[in-house]
């Protein structure tokens, strides 16, 4: 009887061709991707590092792009905020022109005087002060006599000069009605 091989033992060679021919091409194709696999990390580190030089140039790409982008839209929000705040400037002048127009018109109905009738009451004011002055100073230069005579005039042109202030105010801002 012929002995069975057993696991220690290597199997007897055969007489055939057939398995040495795919034992040889199994441990070509093992060489060959032995081979394949060493020139892969050889140009596979090169590769690599012309990927990481292509990914540098397209993120700095995408990032001058990106803030392009970015500018421009910063650029058209400060216009569009500019025309919204010259609107709304706009609009205040208006609601402000309105509002000192119905102050004035209520203190016109009151009969109170307006600021520039008190400046023109002012100055006349200062206009009689300055005669009254100059009366005083040539009344201290003449004699006791003409004194008297000076001061009558000068109370009599004060009283003329407030009364026609009164009567010029008054015209122009009659009395309120009496209930």
């Amino acid at each position: 009887m012929p002995k069975k091989p057993t696991p220690d033992t290597p199997p007897p060679e055969s007489a055939s061709p057939l398995p040495n021919a795919v034992k040889d091409s199994a441990q070509q194709i093992w060489l060959a991707g032995l081979g394949a696999f060493a020139k892969a990390q050889e140009e596979g580190s090169k590769m690599f590092e012309g990927l990481v030089r292509d990914g540098l140039g397209m993120q700095r790409k995408t990032q001058a792009a990106a803030e392009e982008k970015l500018n421009e839209a910063s650029h058209r929000l400060t216009d569009v905020a500019s025309g919204l705040a010259a609107k709304a400037g706009g609009q205040w002048d208006k609601l402000e022109n309105i509002f000192e127009g119905r102050v004035a018109k209520a203190v016109q109905n009151l009969g109170m005087p307006s600021l520039a009738d008190i400046d023109a009451l002012n100055t006349r004011l200062d206009a009689m002060q300055k005669t009254l002055d100059a009366l005083v100073r040539q009344s201290t230069a003449k004699p006791a006599a003409k004194k008297a005579t000076v001061k009558t005039a000068g109370k009599t042109a004060g009283k003329t000069a407030a009364n026609a202030a009164t009567r010029k105010t008054l015209a122009k801002h009659p009395a309120a009605p009496k209930k």
